[in-house]
């Protein structure tokens, strides 16, 4: 797994253990805010947990010099590169759909019953969308602020790039930089989901991982993939349909 150029490539690079505890720090400080919130809204802590994540990751790539088209939030130039992100969004919905294949029917039938099970925590969590305008419309607000964008922009953006600065040099790095966001990403999906949920989001996030590289950093592919899946998602349980 290659991608064209390394962000850092023509700049003096840091020593490998300042990045991994750059990396480190924004993890820790995502779960710690996001189990601090957890105490007063459960529901939102994940969501702004990353949003205020992603607020000190921007100050900090500016202030070392690294700006987020580097990170894969790259300019579009003209109609013919905005409307190539439609055919690579079918790309990355077919590695989706495979992993969605490989983990909800493929688990099932090796015997891991419990993928078939849609965990309680979700109704909790979800369960008061249906029928009501007002909260699907806040969770739409949601799907393509702190999903769509937030999550691709920092388990995919910004962690497989500095993982990759940092284990650079390494046979396997672009793998370990698209396996490690993938553990962290199933991990945040846990608390409610519990293992099918962890499990399933993990495989995502190595599907979307892995076309973040192939596309050469592109994330708006991702982005928009994202925010239709979860739209739909959302509209179903608003209109309590099957």
């Amino acid at each position: 797994m290659k991608i064209s150029k390394n962000i850092d490539s023509g700049a003096s690079q840091p020593p490998r253990w300042i990045v991994l505890i750059e990396i480190l720090g924004f993890i820790g400080f995502a779960l710690l805010s996001k189990y601090l919130m957890s105490m007063m809204f459960w529901r939102y802590a994940g969501p702004f947990s990353l949003l205020l994540t992603l607020t000190l990751v921007t100050l900090y790539m500016r202030k070392i010099g690294i700006d987020w088209p580097a990170l894969g939030m790259r300019a579009l130039p003209g109609i013919r590169a905005k409307l190539m992100v439609i055919p690579q969004a079918m790309l990355v919905f077919i590695a989706f759909a495979i992993v969605i294949a490989l983990t909800t029917i493929g688990g099932p039938a090796i015997g891991l019953d419990f993928m078939a099970e849609i965990p309680m925590g979700v109704e909790e969590r979800w369960g008061d969308v249906a029928g009501n305008l007002p909260m699907y419309l806040l969770w739409l607000v949601i799907v393509w602020t702190a999903a769509a964008f937030g999550e691709e922009m920092f388990f995919r953006g910004y962690l497989i790039s500095r993982l990759q600065t940092a284990f650079s040099g390494y046979r396997f790095a672009s793998i370990l930089a698209v396996v490690v966001p993938a553990i962290f990403f199933g991990y945040g999906h846990y608390y409610y989901q519990g293992w099918r949920g962890a499990i399933v989001t993990g495989g995502i996030a190595l599907a979307f991982g892995t076309m973040f590289l192939l596309l050469k950093r592109n994330l708006w592919p991702i982005i928009l993939l994202h925010g239709i899946i979860d739209t739909l998602t959302f509209t179903a349980l608003y209109l309590e349909w099957e």
